[in-house]
């Protein structure tokens, strides 16, 4: 596997574990969603419905398919499973992926503005240095948007361990030099 793709489930993990005890749990899942939904200004019910099932889902997929001890939680070593064999992790990684891009165009324009990209991601509990080099690395217009499909694709791609240079990377470790 990667250093980068290490890097960056390191990463996560550490911003999914809300309370930060080493464990990700049902309640980290619910609290990063209240959070990520509070933060959609302008967003309808339905794509905030459609996020929090995300978060759900994602969660759902995860305990179900990593939970080797069956205590109800993932720890680190558990989850890295999902990066050694993101596969298994496609479709929960998709619903999320999609529901997340589509929170942040409540237009429905096809586009990401930044300041409610930088309210989600912040949200999420990235630092504003990180959430701008994310931004930039994914090619905003000349009036500071990127398109829901970019975004989308860039949250799919992250699990993936045989990959290098990537948004993903961006988030672990700022722009590229």
């Amino acid at each position: 596997m990667r250093t980068e793709a290490v890097d960056r489930i390191t990463l996560i993990f550490t911003r999914f574990d809300v309370d930060g005890d080493g464990y990700l749990e049902s309640e980290d899942f619910e609290t990063m969603a209240d959070r990520v939904v509070a933060a959609a200004a302008g967003s309808d019910d339905e794509a905030k419905a459609a996020m929090a099932a995300g978060f759900r889902g994602f969660w759902n997929a995860l305990v179900s398919n990593l939970d080797t001890d069956h205590d109800g939680r993932i720890d680190f070593a558990e989850y890295t499973a999902c990066v050694i064999d993101p596969e298994r992790f496609d479709g929960a990684i998709g619903e999320f992926a999609d529901a997340l891009a589509a929170l942040g165009d409540p237009d429905r324009d096809g586009l990401i503005e930044r300041p409610l990209f930088t309210a989600l991601q912040t949200a999420i509990g990235f630092e504003r240095p990180q959430i701008d080099a994310l931004f930039d690395f994914l090619g905003p217009d000349g009036a500071d948007r990127i398109t829901v499909p970019a975004w989308s694709a860039s949250i799919k791609e992250y699990n993936r361990p045989d990959k290098a240079g990537i948004a993903g990377d961006v988030l672990a470790h700022g722009a590229p030099a």
